[in-house]
Order: structure tokens, then sequence, then C-alpha cells
């Protein structure tokens, strides 16, 4: 059928959601023992988006990301051991131990980074679709927010100046339900769909739990950009099971409510659908669950056991040094 996966890719999609929550997991452990600096926001029970849009992007596309951009990155192709010596400081991460996990990136992956800046995302892309439109390519970027990005300056900005220079940018509007402890109906008056309009841009809303409801309008999105029409806007609806970052006591919701969602789960779906389809029983999901389990263990041991950044490079691979 057509708005079906392939048993394959279901089943690809399915191991790279695995990797995202097993990952995410580790790195809930590795917070409370402590080895991780800062805080970390976990991207639990958003997995379904990332595997569903950013794995149809091409190897020389672009992706703009969030605080909350593990999944973005894993999505793009990135690799489990530099990005959690990454996420622990290590020299052999992504950005060599000082990004961490907020500001994870790599331009050979084409991911322009997460970002800490609430909607600091926005401008980049719309910086990165401006320069494929000038060099004459067919490189499109997709951009992450969230319901609180969605009321900030940059985001109207960024989709004016798109609209404006008809731009490849997908604004993905991964909408949570939460902007730290504000549910969305007490935040965002009107709707995104209503913005988009107000600046001529294409929407769709789509169940972001629905891997496969995500990725076939993700496919005419990524399509509709990457034929010069311009930009677009596509909202996923989700939930952020877990709380705005980890240790958040997340007092602001009930415990009905977050039991709701767990029932909506993306990768509890997946697998209902592997098993309805007869691609895999209950031995090959647990077959296959503990290979990814095994994957991000031995990523974890080999993150934990490099060495942090020598402090004499604290000045190397940045723009601008202090002097006195």
């Amino acid at each position: 059928m057509a708005d079906q996966l392939s048993p394959e890719l279901l089943v690809d999609r399915y191991r790279l959601m695995l990797k995202m929550r097993f990952h995410e997991e580790a790195i809930k452990k590795l917070f409370t023992e402590g080895k991780i600096g800062g805080t970390t926001h976990l991207y639990i029970g958003q997995e379904a988006v990332a595997a569903g849009i950013i794995t149809q992007l091409r190897p020389d596309d672009f992706i703009s990301s969030t605080h909350r951009g593990h999944g973005h990155m894993l999505a793009k192709g990135g690799d489990l051991k530099p990005m959690l010596a990454e996420i622990l400081g290590k020299s052999a991460g992504y950005c060599k131990g000082k990004g961490g996990s907020m500001h994870i990136a790599s331009i050979e992956l084409g991911n322009l980074g997460a970002n800490g800046i609430v909607s600091g995302g926005l401008p980049i892309a719309v910086g990165s679709g401006l320069s494929a439109k000038m060099r004459g390519t067919d490189q499109i970027t997709v951009v992450s927010f969230g319901d609180g990005a969605a009321n900030e300056g940059n985001t109207h900005e960024s989709m004016n100046l798109a609209s404006l220079w008809d731009l490849p940018v997908l604004f993905l509007f991964e909408n949570n339900r939460y902007a730290v402890s504000t549910e969305t109906s007490q935040s965002m008056a009107g709707s995104m769909e209503k913005r988009a309009a107000g600046y001529d841009l294409p929407f769709v809303q789509v169940d972001g739990n629905d891997l496969e409801v995500v990725h076939f309008a993700g496919n005419e999105a990524i399509a509709h950009v990457r034929s010069g029409e311009g930009p677009y806007v596509m909202q996923a609806d989700t939930y952020r099971i877990e709380g705005h970052y980890y240790g958040d006591a997340m007092v602001y919701r009930t415990k009905e409510e977050v039991d709701e969602w767990r029932r909506k789960d993306p990768i509890d779906r997946v697998e209902n659908l592997l098993q309805e389809r007869e691609i895999l029983d209950e031995g090959g999901i647990a077959e296959i669950r503990s290979e990814i389990q095994k994957e991000v263990d031995e990523a974890v041991d080999f993150a934990e056991n490099c060495t942090p950044p020598p402090v004499e490079s604290i000045f190397e691979d940045v723009y601008t040094e202090w002097q006195s």
C-alpha cells in the first residue's frame, strides 16, 4: 500500500528509534551518576518525528536543531560513540568535547548544530537556505523547533524572510505540548496553521507519534521544498515524556496525563505494526532490542574511557579569542 513503509524500511526506522531511545536512557543513567556536566534535554517520546523526516534527507542537505537535539543528530547519520563522547565532554566527541549536549554539531553530516538558545536554530536555517539558493543547488534545510520557540521573534522573522526570498527551508514544528512548564494552550494564541498562512506558507499538521504518517507527510513537504516552490511548515504533534530537563520534577502535569501519552508511545506503535504485519514476532523484536542495547552500551564504554580535551586547547576551534 502507498501509505505503508516497506517491511525493510519499517525495520530500519524501528532500529533507529530504538537507538534514539536507548541513547537517551543511557544519558539518564550517566547524568544520575554525575558524569555529564551541565544539564541535558531528552528526546524520549518524540522519536517518530526525526526518524520519519530527517532520515529522508540527502547527505548534502542540512538540519538545524534545538537544545533537544540528540534524536535529530542520530537521524542525520550521527554515530553513537562520538555523540556520547561529546555529551560527556571528551576530545573524541563531534565537537572535541566543547559543545556538549546542547551544542552538538557536525558540518560533515550537515548538522549545523543543536542550539541552547530557544529559536536560535531558525535564523541559521534561513542562512543555510539562502546559501543553497545563491549557489544554485537543490539542497534543503530542515529546522526543528518547539512550542516555546514558536512564540519567539526569531521564528516569525525567519518564516517571513524564507517566504519573501523563496528559500528551501522546511520548518518542522515539534509540538510536544510544553515550553518548560507552560502548556501550549497557556502560551500560544491562534495556531501555527494561521501563522504560516500569514507568511503565505503551505502547512500540514500530523500525528507526530505515527511514524508512517510523519514519513509520508514529510516526503511531500521535502519534495515541495526541493522543487524550488519555497518553504513549508509542518507541525508534528507529539509529547515530551520526560521533563524539560532530566531531573525536572514535572509538578505542572498529572500522572494521568503522562500515562495517557505513554500509551501512545511511538516505539510501541511501530512494534505493534511489525507484529500485525507479521514482519517480526516477539522474538525478533527482542533480538533487535538486544542488538541496539549492546551497541549503546559499547558506545558508553567508549565515551567513558576517552580523555577530556587538554586545557591548552581552550582557544582552538573558536571564532573569537579574548586577549589581555
